[in-house]
């Protein structure tokens, strides 16, 4: 069992994938969010996920992301790549291709759609960790997948010595916080209104959407909770409130590219079908939005 206090950094963006009007992957921007978003605040990159539309970029364009990003950000900034899917032989391929070109983590999801069983769920994990050397983040999200990690099958992963953290999106603080004291993992907020709920409970940072605009913010709040200024992270984190609102009012990768575009940092808010870029009335609500919560270009 590993307990690393931060194996991944504090503020990671689970990053968009930038994409020409044609389609196409646009890497040169790519590069430029990800040295953007490094800029403001974020510690850690989280490329291939569900909000850098993995499920609808193919393995080619996966490793072609990963190594501009590499290049463009250098050594020092951690990228994790995802490897989600509910074909474990997929997964793990991922998670080769990712440790052959450069990333520093693995995201693991749990299998979505087909429901496994807990032993499956173990073994489906078990299979990505033994494919690389590299340390693995597992992503708890059962309102997407469709299966929610037991207890069981937590201690079973806590005792894989290159799962080190989890990144938890299922909203289950009071179990969260037995879980963390329980296995010693590393625990990361998957979900960015919750984020000062989880600290409380015992996380170390976020897997972050909202940090696309707001990472300065998030980060401010984490540093005075851990200062212990818990005032001032509460005050921060009901001003950030109302970004959440409106990032997750509908798909986080849709409305996460518009934010970038109002930010004159992408050029494009095209999305890969079935996602849809937001319309003209969701981008101007959108933006509005985020500029009455005070977030700057």
């Amino acid at each position: 069992m590993t307990n690393p206090a931060r194996p991944f950094g504090t503020v990671l963006t689970a990053m968009v994938t930038p994409m020409h009007e044609g389609g196409a992957v646009d890497l040169a921007t790519s590069q430029r969010l990800a040295k953007y978003l490094v800029s403001r605040g974020c510690d850690g990159l989280v490329l291939s996920g569900t909000t850098g539309e993995a499920p609808t970029t193919h393995a080619p364009e996966k490793v072609d992301l990963l190594r501009a990003v590499r290049e463009a950000v250098g050594p020092d900034v951690t990228i994790l790549t995802g490897a989600g899917s509910n074909d474990t032989a997929h997964a793990v391929r991922m998670a080769e291709q990712g440790a052959e070109n450069g990333a520093d983590g693995i995201l693991a999801l749990t299998p979505y759609y087909s429901k496994p069983t807990q032993a499956g769920i173990v073994a489906h994990f078990r299979a990505i960790v033994g494919a690389t050397a590299l340390p693995v983040l597992v992503y708890d999200i059962p309102g997407r997948t469709g299966v929610a990690i037991g207890e069981w099958a937590y201690d079973e992963l806590a005792a894989m010595s290159r799962i080190v953290a989890i990144k938890d999106a299922t909203g289950d603080l009071v179990a969260a916080k037995a879980r963390i004291e329980r296995t010693g993992l590393a625990w990361y907020s998957g979900d960015d209104a919750l984020t000062l709920d989880f600290l409380r409970a015992g996380a170390v940072g976020v897997v972050s959407v909202s940090s696309h605009i707001a990472s300065r913010e998030i980060a401010a709040m984490i540093a005075a909770f851990e200062a212990g200024d818990t005032a001032e992270a509460e005050r921060i984190h009901e001003a950030l409130l109302p970004v959440h609102a409106a990032v997750f009012n509908g798909p986080g990768a849709t409305n996460a590219k518009s934010a970038m575009y109002w930010a004159g940092v992408i050029p494009s808010r095209t999305m890969r079908l079935p996602l849809l870029p937001a319309s003209d009335a969701e981008y101007v609500a959108l933006t509005a939005a985020l500029e009455a919560a005070g977030m700057t270009r």
